[in-house]
């Protein structure tokens, strides 16, 4: 840190010219006049939703790909440029950035829930993306991005209030020790994490094999075995102190490390309750994600998630089972094009075939997932505790070193 500390008495003792985005650049939108088809037969890799939201640097060789015509007009990626989600379910999520930190080696693109931002000839060489891709998620641009989001049921950010957001542009000197500092964070996280992946992934291997054995006693639709319930918006009656926790798609998408909260209980839920999430963007990772009620009194439920209760007739089935069984089912999954959101319809859920064994067998397979989901999932467990330490290190320290007094560049 005395490095930094140097640096900037030396090279900008009275502070850090910042700039607004409409100055230092111009935005740029993703893919238009695209239907399904065009990505069942891709011959170009485009960037998703999900890839900018999970990755401070956009991961380019991930096999997401969309047709292309020959002469076909649509903005191509460069080296440098700095991708936005416009749209979230909910309000913290709001215009997550990534940057691309790797010149591309094809073209690449991007999806039609997104824009780019890209930097004139002018700052192009002032900026370095491995800084941007730092400064970009900082709290203090975090906390500006917030002010140009909008909505109730979805929030969209505003591309004009947007390029009036302003960041720090420090010297190139003060750039790379920054961001030497904090890569240096976030290549030990990496490594955690692409671990943790290899794991959930042998997990959802083996949970498959599970859950799909073909060892089964009876067959049934869904619909024979719940009950159904849509939950209802909360929007108008969030509290952040509130006494309840608020089911949403992301409560559910991370195991309910970030809530909201309210004091209304509009769409309570009980004890067994299967919730799972409606509602997703294509490609993403929310969609039939299902969390498993374990407290009477605690919850409520938000609007495009459901509840899954099973019925008091039946016997042959355990609760735990049906989750293992719906969390982020195959068949409904099949309802993402890729292409639009994706909303799941009442019917569409309660209209699944599910094979159901014995209830020993049943419990077996219980006993086994559960031991897999606490050492891929808990974080107050081997590597998902490692790494949300090392994420909060890393946001410590990036928030601390991309803090930076302001002089007036006018």
């Amino acid at each position: 840190m005395s490095k930094i500390n140097d640096l900037i008495k030396e090279l900008c003792p009275n502070g850090v010219e910042y700039r607004k985005l409409k100055d230092i650049g111009e935005t740029f939108t993703g893919l238009s006049g695209k239907c399904k088809d065009d990505f069942s037969n891709g011959n170009y890799r485009y960037i998703t939703y999900t890839n900018i939201y999970n990755n401070p640097a956009v991961k380019l060789n991930l096999d997401d790909k969309v047709f292309i015509k020959d002469n076909e007009k649509q903005n191509v990626l460069k080296y440098g440029d700095v991708l936005i989600a416009g749209s979230s379910e909910n309000m913290e999520d709001s215009g997550m950035i990534s940057v691309v930190c790797e010149e591309p080696k094809e073209n690449i693109y991007l999806n039609s829930f997104c824009f780019g931002f890209r930097l004139n000839n002018s700052y192009n060489r002032k900026i370095l993306p491995g800084f941007s891709k730092h400064i970009f998620r900082s709290a203090n641009f975090r906390s500006q991005i917030l002010s140009c989001s909008f909505g109730v049921t979805r929030y969209n950010l505003n591309k004009k209030l947007f390029l009036e957001l302003t960041i720090p542009i420090p010297p190139i000197e003060v750039q790379e020790e920054i961001v030497r500092i904090l890569d240096k964070f976030g290549e030990l996280e990496a490594e955690l994490e692409a671990e943790l992946e290899a794991r959930k992934s042998q997990y959802e291997f083996w949970r498959g094999k599970l859950i799909n054995n073909g060892e089964s006693v009876h067959k049934y639709k869904l619909n024979e075995l719940v009950d159904f319930a849509n939950g209802k918006g909360h929007e108008q009656v969030v509290n952040e102190n509130g006494k309840y926790i608020l089911v949403t798609a992301k409560a559910i998408s991370t195991n309910f490390k970030k809530v909201r909260r309210t004091n209304s209980m509009l769409s309570p839920l009980c004890v067994d309750d299967i919730v799972m999430v409606m509602s997703d963007l294509p490609n993403g990772k929310a969609l039939s994600k299902c969390y498993l009620i374990d407290e009477n009194n605690k919850y409520t439920l938000n609007q495009r998630i459901c509840k899954l209760h099973l019925k008091e007739s039946i016997n042959n089935v355990v609760v735990k089972y049906l989750y293992y069984k719906l969390d982020r089912n195959r068949d409904l999954l099949s309802y993402d094009n890729k292409v639009d959101q994706t909303n799941l319809r009442k019917q569409d859920i309660l209209n699944l075939e599910l094979d159901i064994p014995s209830v020993e067998e049943q419990q077996r397979i219980i006993n086994i997932l559960d031991k897999f989901e606490e050492l891929t999932s808990d974080i107050s467990v081997g590597l998902p505790a490692e790494i949300e330490t090392r994420k909060k290190q890393y946001e410590y320290y990036r928030n601390k070193l991309l803090s930076f007094e302001e002089v007036s560049c006018e």
